[in-house]
């Protein structure tokens, strides 16, 4: 397997941004016409989800043919290999589906990707708001404006406030381990919001803590990883252990997300 470096990342990323961004219009085209279905494990998906992992994955195909793919819809219907060495894409091609099919505008496009288990680079596009954020770890990251590539606005988290952080909480999917841990700060301003763009908002200095203490996978976390760790700031294991992507079921158990170090 190829093993890529930030160096080869930053040669790829406009071309990744393109991608993302190509995914992210196959998104809105489809919005009108796109059919929910339920899948094994009860989560929905719609031809709005298939359209733009087809498109990710013919483009990743053709950019970087012998980086292997891991992407979510794929997985789904056949079990992945897992990539123990050297370099792969995670793909998420429309992760806050829920929030699509409720007509919320908390939806994105995630591609990551990692090297030797450890998110490097990582994209989030936002269709309906016609956004993207992106980075590399070590060499910043930025928000554009625009479904598109080229340059982008720098973006920094921020040091955790003493009293009333902003605390994001899912939408969808909070739970009570996430809520006990969200109570232990009093003062806090907790901001709902669906999909990864919650990783966005700690990038760009909008918020300061983004806990998740149950299960999720790791197409719904790389991406973000990388961007916030390009931006600043720093994800782990509750425990401040580093999460581990790549288990045989592609599964992380828990995260908490900041804006600067975490302890335990």
């Amino acid at each position: 397997m190829p093993t890529l470096n930030a160096a080869d990342c930053a040669a790829l990323i406009e071309a990744l941004t393109t991608v993302a961004a190509h995914a992210a219009q196959t998104i809105l085209d489809l919005a009108a016409t796109a059919r929910t279905r339920i899948k094994a494990d009860g989560s929905p998906v719609t031809a709005a989800d298939d359209g733009a992992e087809a498109v990710i994955c013919a483009a990743l195909e053709r950019l970087a043919p012998a980086v292997p793919i891991i992407s979510e819809e794929q997985a789904a219907r056949e079990k992945p290999k897992t990539v123990e060495r050297g370099s792969y894409f995670l793909v998420d091609p429309l992760d806050g589906t829920r929030e699509f099919v409720a007509g919320r505008d908390e939806y994105t496009v995630n591609i990551a990707l990692l090297t030797e288990g450890v998110p490097l680079l990582g994209i989030i596009a936002a269709p309906a708001r016609a956004i993207v954020w992106r980075g590399i770890v070590g060499q910043g990251a930025e928000r554009i404006a625009g479904l598109c590539s080229g340059p982008g606005s720098p973006i920094h988290t921020r040091a955790l406030p003493q009293a009333a952080p902003i605390i994001l909480v899912s939408r969808s999917h909070l739970d009570p381990k996430t809520q006990a841990y969200v109570e232990r700060f009093p003062q806090a301003k907790l901001m709902p919001s669906g999909s990864s763009m919650k990783f966005c908002y700690l990038a760009e200095g909008s918020a300061d803590l983004y806990p998740r203490l149950a299960p999720t996978r790791d197409w719904d976390v790389a991406a973000g990883h990388a961007l916030l760790k390009a931006a600043g700031g720093e994800i782990s294991a509750p425990d401040a252990s580093p999460l581990r992507y790549g288990t045989a079921e592609l599964v992380i158990p828990g995260f908490v997300a900041s804006g600067e170090a975490i302890t335990a």
